[in-house]
């Protein structure tokens, strides 16, 4: 099986590529608010991370995905296969970090950053508050190995953060639970337990941080850290809850993406 098949890859538009990474338990349908205006003026390219959604699990190594790196390789051999370049690449959670990882290598593949939601760090540490304990974090990971479906029902609404649109909350937890729990369990230790923040000042491509300014899983002192810690970043404050903004606010997400296209 090839990359664009092992990726589940799918191209629409035409123009300057955007590529768009999905967070944690997430798969590519979760941009479908926020593609559509970008691929009329856009080569579009979405896929899901292996594990996710319809990539080919045959692919998954537990080597391999012990660390965002092997994520990153992906991305990588997605622009290769697809001879990308100049690419925006847009990245939701945990994919923020794994889209930073792929520019520091190749930056020369990649034109802007787009982080919805980052976070370097979710582990509070000295002065760094990433918003949870180890303790914290320790207890979420035990209950996501012992009770991944009551995980992922009593979390789904925390994350998304949108009561007055429950259909978002109940789509979330449905991704959740198409995922394979053995490799939910390992993604989420690498996404919770990992910690980037040297990275940032590495990247040398313009970058956008998008900030919810009420986001349980990435607080607003996160963004502000990323955005601080990037050379050459531009911050955007949505004034939304939660932390898929892509689907609970798209079209303040879609105006913060294009207004930094015309400065990048």
């Amino acid at each position: 099986m090839g990359i664009v098949e092992r990726n589940n890859v799918k191209i629409r538009g035409e123009g300057p590529p955007m590529m768009f990474a999905h967070g944690f338990g997430c798969d590519q349908t979760m941009w479908r608010l926020v593609t559509p205006d970008f691929a009329e003026r856009h080569r579009v390219i979405t896929f899901d991370h292996v594990g996710a959604g319809g990539s080919d699990i045959k692919a998954y190594s537990r080597e391999k995905y012990a660390r965002l790196d092997g994520y990153a390789d992906d991305v990588l051999e997605i622009c290769e296969a697809l001879d990308l370049q100049g690419v925006t690449f847009v990245g939701h959670s945990v994919s923020s970090m794994i889209g930073a990882l792929a520019a520091i290598r190749e930056p020369a593949r990649f034109s802007s950053l787009v982080m919805i939601g980052p976070s370097p760090r979710y582990i509070d540490e000295g002065d760094y508050r990433g918003g949870f304990s180890r303790e914290d974090i320790d207890g979420l990971l035990d209950v996501l190995d012992s009770n991944w479906l009551g995980w992922a029902a009593t979390m789904a609404p925390v994350i998304m953060g949108a009561p007055d649109q429950p259909e978002l909350s109940t789509e979330l937890e449905n991704s959740f639970c198409r995922t394979d729990p053995a490799i939910a369990q390992q993604f989420a230790r690498v996404t919770f337990l990992s910690d980037n923040r040297v990275d940032l000042s590495k990247l040398s491509v313009p970058v956008l941080v998008i900030q919810c300014s009420r986001d349980a899983i990435a607080p607003v002192q996160v963004g502000e850290y990323v955005h601080r810690a990037v050379p050459n970043s531009t911050y955007e404050l949505i004034d939304t809850t939660g932390h898929c903004p892509h689907l609970s606010a798209p079209n303040e997400t879609i105006a913060a993406i294009e207004r930094f296209g015309h400065r990048a």
